[in-house]
């Protein structure tokens, strides 16, 4: 893993900019800036880093690789920071995921909703969870097929030990920013047409956040604009 990080003072500005760039978009489209939520992305950098940017006030980070994040919990353990996987779940990682985590972005079949529900502790809140749509319909991305994702929502809603808030979606890159518009509108169509009650949209990143903004996103998930690059 990435052991080289930029200066917390960097860090600190990287953030302060991000922050800033959203409640611009969210004032440009009609949005309040505190209806946006910044998921900072850590994964493949180091825990100095996000300690740097919680020291700057941020405290929701998102890890993609359990391993690593069970790593960095450790080494934080000393600050209130609310976790968040964004990252494909297996089967075999599913007890860790439901014992450490505030929340999860990426359900996207009802096997892996029933075992995080199964091994949710008992002493720890319902587990806010999101499932993942492929809103592009790419044969290589995860996330379950718009047609079957209300019975999804209804069997997840059943679920004692999980909080249905959601949708999330990472639509097929495209520069053209009406293009990405249309990908986000169609999630958030989903959410707002859905039978199920929900609260939050899970959508954009570094190159998009403001189409995703524009359509919605309750939450965005940023990495590089506040930590720098990721190495390979």
């Amino acid at each position: 893993m990435n052991t080289h990080a930029l200066p917390d003072t960097a860090i600190a500005t990287r953030l302060a900019g991000v922050l800033e760039a959203i409640a611009v978009a969210a004032e440009r489209h009609g949005r309040e800036p505190g209806d946006v939520g910044l998921v900072a992305v850590s994964k493949r950098h180091p825990a100095s880093a996000i300690r740097a940017a919680y020291a700057a006030g941020q405290r929701r980070f998102g890890e993609n690789y359990l391993q690593e994040a069970l790593a960095k919990q450790d080494e934080l353990a000393d600050l209130d920071i609310e976790w968040h996987f964004i990252g494909a779940i297996q089967s075999n990682k599913t007890a860790d995921i439901a014992a450490r985590f505030d929340w999860v972005h990426t359900i996207d079949r009802e096997k892996i909703a029933r075992r995080l529900n199964d091994q949710r502790p008992d002493d720890r809140a319902p587990l806010n969870v999101l499932v993942e749509v492929n809103i592009s319909g790419e044969a290589s991305k995860h996330g379950i097929m718009p047609a079957e994702l209300p019975a999804l929502l209804e069997t997840i809603a059943m679920m004692p030990r999980l909080r249905l808030r959601g949708l999330m979606s990472l639509p097929a890159p495209v520069d053209d920013f009406a293009a990405q518009r249309r990908a986000f509108a169609a999630l958030a169509a989903l959410a707002a047409t859905s039978a199920t009650p929900l609260d939050t949209l899970s959508m954009g990143t570094s190159d998009d956040f403001e189409a995703a903004i524009a359509e919605g996103a309750t939450l965005v998930r940023i990495g590089t604009a506040v930590f720098g690059p990721r190495p390979e």
